[in-house]
Formats: C-alpha cells, sequence, structure tokens
C-alpha cells in the first residue's frame, strides 16, 4: 500500500485495514469543527474587551459561523457525493483553516465575524465528508460501532474547547484560539490522503442545483430568523427572513416531490424510523447547546473562574459522553434503537431538570450531577439516530444523509441557544429588577446591568472602583470633616457594590433555573413524540446487511 490511499474501499477484496486509522482523522476534523463554536464561549469575555464589541457583535461573531456551515451542507454533501468526498474533506479542511488564519490576524467586529463565516463554509463541507466516508469505509457490520466512536469526539469537543481555550488564554491572547485549528487541519489533511480511502458515489447523476440553491435559502434564512428574531426583535430583518425561510421550504419540498433526481428525497420522512431520529437529533442539541451557552457563563462570572478553570470543570461532560457511547453499543442491539435513545433523552430531562435546584448559593458541586447524567444521556441518545439516518440512504447519497443528521443537529443547536438564550436574558433582566428595587441606583446603571451577567458584574466593578476613588480621596484630604464625610460615602458605594454583585449573581442563578426549567418540559415533550415515533420493532442481525444490499440496489 503506497503512501496515498488511491483504492476505494469498496473496490478492496476485504475491509479496508487501517480503517479504524482513518476513523481517527475523520474524528480529528470533527473534533475542530465543534471545537470552533465551544471554545470561543471562553475566549468571548477577552474579545469582547480587546475589540470592544457590543452584545450585537458578540451574538454575530458567535452566529456568524453557524449560518454558512447550516445553510450550505446539504448542497456541498451531493456535490461531495457526485465528485470526492475525501476531496471535499481536503477542501472543507483547507478553507477551515484559512479562515482560523485569518481570524487570528483580524483587528476588528467584522474581520472577526467574516473570518467565522469563512471557517462556517468549510466545516460545511467537512462536516458530511465525516459522515460518508465512514459509511463508505466501515462495513455495515462495524458501522454502528464507528459512529459512536464519532459521536464520543463530538461529545468530547464540547467539553474539550473550553479547556483549550482556556489553556491557551492563561498565556496568549483570545486570537490564539483561532490558530490553534491550522496545525490540527494540517494534520488531518495529511491524514486524509495517507489513510482514507477515496470514495464517491458510483452512479450519482446530475446535481439537483435547483434545488440545492432552494436547501441554502430556506435553511439560511431560517437560521438567520432564529438568530435574529429573538436576540435583536422581531422587526423588518426577523420577519423577512421568516417569510423567506417559509417560502423557500415550501419551494424546496414541491420541487423535490417532483423532480425525478431531487437533491434529497423529501418522501424519507415518511418514514418513523428517519423522522423520529432527526426529531431526538435536533431536540436533543437544543437542549444541549442551550444547557451548555449558559452553564459556561455561570461557571466563569457567577462562580468567578478563569477560562482554564472553566474548561476543567467540563471534563465530567466529557468522561460521560464516553461512557454514554460504551453502554448504547451494548444496549441497543439488545433492547432496540427506540429504547436507548428514549432513555438518553430522558436523561437529558433529568439532567435539565436538576439544575432547576440551582440557586444564589449554589457550588461547582450542584452542576457535577447534572453534567454527568447530560454526558450519559448524549453517549445513549445519538449515535442510534445518527446510524439509523445514515442508514436509510443508499451509497449514492451518503454525503447527503451525512448533511441531513448535520443540519438537525445544527437548526437544533441554533434554536437552543435562540430560544433558551434570549429566555434566559429576559428572566435574568426581570430578576435583576427585582433584585435591584430600593438600591437607588440610577435607571442608566440598572439598565446596563440589565443586558448580560458580565455587563451586570461590570456595573458593580464600576461602583466597587469609585468607592476605592473616595476612600483614596479620604486619606488624602486635610480636611478631618471632609475626609470622614468621603470615607462615609465610600463605604455606602463599597456596600452598594457588594449588593450589586449579590443581585447579580442571584438573578443570574435564578434566570438558569428557570431557563432549565422550560429546556426540561420542552425536551420532556420531545421525549415522548420521539418514543411515540419511533417504531418499536427490534433488528435482528442480518437485517443491517439488507438493508445495505436495499441502499446499493437504490445507487443503481
Amino acid at each position: 500500500m503506497g503512501l496515498v490511499v488511491t483504492e476505494p474501499a469498496e473496490r478492496m477484496d476485504g475491509p479496508y485495514p487501517r480503517r479504524w486509522w482513518a476513523l481517527l482523522v475523520l474524528c480529528l476534523s470533527l473534533l475542530i469543527i465543534v471545537m470552533a463554536n465551544t471554545a470561543l464561549t471562553v475566549a468571548a469575555p477577552a474579545m469582547t474587551q480587546d475589540l470592544g464589541l457590543s452584545s450585537a457583535d458578540l451574538q454575530w461573531v458567535i452566529d456568524g459561523y453557524t449560518v454558512p456551515y447550516a445553510a450550505l451542507m446539504l448542497l456541498l454533501g451531493a456535490i461531495g457525493d457526485k465528485y470526492s468526498r475525501r476531496g471535499a474533506l481536503v477542501l472543507g479542511l483547507v478553507v477551515f483553516g484559512a479562515g482560523a488564519v485569518f481570524g487570528y490576524l483580524a483587528a476588528s467586529s467584522t474581520a472577526v465575524i467574516a473570518a467565522r463565516a469563512v471557517m462556517g463554509a468549510g466545516a460545511a463541507m467537512i462536516m458530511p465528508a465525516t459522515l460518508s466516508l465512514l459509511a463508505a469505509t466501515f462495513p455495515r457490520a462495524e458501522r454502528a460501532k464507528a459512529i459512536t466512536l464519532w459521536t464520543a469526539t463530538a461529545g468530547l469537543a464540547i467539553a474539550a474547547g473550553p479547556l483549550v481555550a482556556g489553556a491557551l488564554l492563561e498565556h496568549h491572547g483570545w486570537s490564539s484560539t483561532f490558530l490553534i485549528n491550522v496545525p490540527v487541519a494540517v494534520l488531518a489533511i495529511v491524514g486524509a490522503f495517507t489513510l482514507v480511502p477515496p470514495s464517491r458515489a458510483g452512479h450519482r447523476e446530475r446535481i439537483d442545483h435547483v434545488g440545492g440553491l432552494l436547501s441554502v435559502l430556506w435553511t439560511g434564512a431560517l437560521v438567520y430568523m432564529i438568530i435574529e428574531g429573538p436576540h435583536f426583535g422581531w422587526g423588518a430583518k426577523a420577519i423577512g427572513a421568516a417569510v423567506v425561510a417559509g417560502a423557500g421550504l415550501v419551494a424546496f419540498v414541491l420541487w423535490e416531490l417532483r423532480h425525478p433526481r431531487p437533491l434529497l428525497d423529501v418522501r424519507r420522512f415518511t418514514d418513523r424510523r428517519f423522522a423520529g431520529s432527526n426529531l431526538a437529533v435536533a431536540l436533543f442539541f437544543l437542549a444541549v447547546f442551550g444547557a451548555f451557552y449558559y452553564l459556561t457563563q455561570h461557571l466563569q462570572f457567577v462562580l468567578g473562574y478563569d477560562a482554564l478553570d472553566t474548561g476543567l470543570r467540563m471534563l465530567p461532560l466529557a468522561g460521560a459522553v464516553f461512557v454514554g457511547s460504551a453502554l448504547t453499543g451494548w444496549l441497543t442491539p439488545k433492547v432496540g434503537m427506540k429504547w436507548t435513545v428514549t432513555a438518553g433523552m430522558t436523561g437529558g430531562t433529568a439532567a435539565l431538570a436538576l439544575l432547576t435546584q440551582v440557586g444564589s448559593g449554589s457550588s461547582y458541586g450542584d452542576f457535577v450531577p447534572p453534567l454527568i447524567v447530560l454526558g450519559l444521556a448524549i453517549g445513549l441518545a445519538l449515535s442510534p439516530c445518527t446510524d439509523a439516518i445514515m442508514g436509510a440512504f443508499p451509497e449514492a447519497e451518503l454525503g447527503v444523509g451525512g448533511a441531513v443528521n448535520d443540519t438537525s443537529l445544527e437548526l437544533g443547536g441554533s434554536l437552543g441557544i435562540a430560544i433558551l438564550g434570549s429566555l434566559l436574558a429576559t428572566s435574568y433582566s426581570g430578576h435583576l429588577s427585582d433584585a435591584a428595587a430600593g438600591s437607588r441606583l440610577p435607571a442608566s446603571s440598572l439598565q446596563s446591568a440589565q443586558d448580560s451577567v458580565g455587563a451586570g458584574y461590570a456595573v458593580a466593578r464600576g461602583i466597587g472602583d469609585k468607592a476605592r476613588q473616595l476612600a483614596e480621596q479620604a486619606g488624602h484630604t486635610s480636611d478631618p470633616q471632609q475626609a470622614e464625610r468621603l470615607r462615609a460615602q465610600a463605604e455606602q458605594l463599597a456596600g452598594g457594590a457588594r449588593r450589586m454583585a449579590d443581585a447579580v449573581g442571584s438573578a443570574f442563578a435564578d434566570a438558569v433555573a428557570h431557563t432549565s426549567l422550560v429546556g426540561a418540559v420542552i425536551l420532556g415533550v420531545g421525549t415522548v413524540a420521539v418514543a411515540l415515533l419511533l417504531p418499536g420493532e427490534r433488528r435482528t442481525e442480518d437485517e443491517p446487511a439488507e438493508d445495505e444490499h436495499l441502499a446499493s440496489a437504490g445507487a443503481r
């Protein structure tokens, strides 16, 4: 076997001997595109301070990655199927790495948002390629195990992002969190050529370009609406995006139903197993991304951990994901995916329910059980769903299958941050207003403090700084009466700063509890819906092989 793998796995006499090394490359590629979002959660405060970002700027720094990522996946997955899945992976890594270098050099909010958008476009090529190459490289009997490890990597990335970013921020600026992606991308590119067999659809017809453009239109408009409406108000932009998303979705469905070779056969959603798996992925990541959004803020702002400490304290989640993944590999063949997925979603609901007990006196120890339960739930629920979604597509459409799975994931995550993030902000603002009642805090300062938990603590620090200035003036004045008045004012302001900080922490803790309750209700109702939707019959050992045969026949 040469240095560069040139023979497709399906043409080999037996299973590709280095397939587990190939999986390592695919998981490494997945790791950096998930970490690109989670690492930003701990780098955001330093970036905000350095670039003077407004709340709107910061929101689009985060979501500038999401819009192209979600919008382009389906079309780029189909292009990868037709021409080269490995080529799509490598090109995506090149684009992603270039965007990371651009982000490292960026010196303004506009440049950072543009860099994140480039990285999102690269991720839209990488994500479906990893799943399609996995499915093409592994025989059906081993595919579920490989997907379980792929899913565990996604869970690891959720926790590893803050840890890596925190370690970098100890000695470097926020821009270093962009640059860390470059050597990993280079390593993945080399690994792709030397370890991952090339793959493409053997009988893929002409790409449905109209369907592809409609998918970009409606998905991009939907994600934009999800971001714009809850965070910036339901003005003309959000309503216009909603109209475009709705009209684009209707046009996409009608076009795909009539097209002889559709980009995505939407009739697949009439299959209960396929529809239930996509719903489970979307709902689960709604809960996971929403919870992660406010948990990292609570650890950093309320409990006072720095970026590295925050990352370390998310590790129980990563460890639990691997345990849950091992459990699902053992349980699913015995009880069927319906019960494994339902158990995972029930565990996720329980984790959010535990977070409703968070209060002003909560310590990190109170967050450990929810993190462990949530990690176990991720490991249990997600890999059976991904396996079911990929199994619904013939060999010619593996890239599209990966894109459908990843679009469900990304839409769910976007909804989670938008819905639960917006609810968190509203709840925090209301609780802080109640807590600050009678404090004689100027209306402008209260309004600033209500913007976010970081802004609230900034207001408290400002009051404390003013108290220290007055105390210093008192120490330098020669007039005893004036010195006494200044000391009294300083003590009053210092007390006000402490009360303000306590009020901010209490208000945010109450907001976390309230938001978690709503998240638990959403996921709980979704769990019931998924349990009713998924078929109850178990697969036998022979059925996967039969599915693969039917999929290959469909490709021909």
